[in-house]
């Protein structure tokens, strides 16, 4: 089962989570509404993984950080789709009050909510981790050369054009699957030979 993890402002039925769903099966994808604070979701995401047979990660944007953070503590083959790095930086200039795009819901990024963020940062993922890491060179949120040092180890694949919604989704659901299947078939072999 994928953890599909939604970004900043966002919400578990998104289009990608959608996509994903239509790819993968409706049972096969968990796309949660996460709570706003950043230990909240955490919490959240590590009860989801707890509850349910969670086998990889698809993180967009900050859910991409939340799922390298995950890793940290469950490394699971994640997906990343535009991931912001640094959030704690990036959402600075979004202190006081905000809406969550897809339902108007309120909430509110404080100092506490940036340092909970800058808690969870990593100075790099580890090196046992398994990352697919998607990245639109058009995305005119975030710079996506920061994603590219930073999973420079990992398996990053930047293509011309896009936005930080990634544009034309759907296109990468064939590589995703084919991606989720190599890692997972290593995983599932790694703990049956693990004593």
């Amino acid at each position: 089962m994928i953890l599909f993890i939604h970004g900043f402002g966002s919400c578990g039925w998104g289009q990608k989570s959608l996509l994903l769903r239509r790819h993968f099966g409706l049972a096969q994808v968990l796309a949660p509404d996460l709570p706003f604070h950043p230990d909240a979701a955490m919490t959240r995401l590590l009860e989801l993984i707890e509850r349910y047979p969670v086998s990889a990660l698809v993180g967009s944007s900050l859910g991409g950080f939340f799922a390298t953070a995950l890793n940290a503590v469950r490394p699971l083959p994640t997906v990343l789709v535009n991931p912001v790095v640094r959030p704690h930086e990036l959402l600075a200039r979004y202190l006081g009050p905000q809406q969550r795009w897809c339902d108007g819901a309120e909430f509110t990024v404080s100092d506490d909510y940036l340092a909970s963020l800058l808690r969870l940062q990593r100075d790099e993922p580890g090196p046992d981790e398994d990352y697919l890491v998607l990245l639109q060179q058009g995305d005119e949120t975030l710079n996506y050369r920061q994603a590219a040092d930073y999973y420079r180890n990992k398996e990053v694949v930047e293509i011309a054009g896009g936005s930080h919604r990634f544009d034309r989704f759907e296109l990468e659901l064939p590589r995703i699957d084919k991606w989720l299947s190599k890692h997972s078939d290593s995983n599932a072999q790694e703990t049956q030979t693990t004593p």
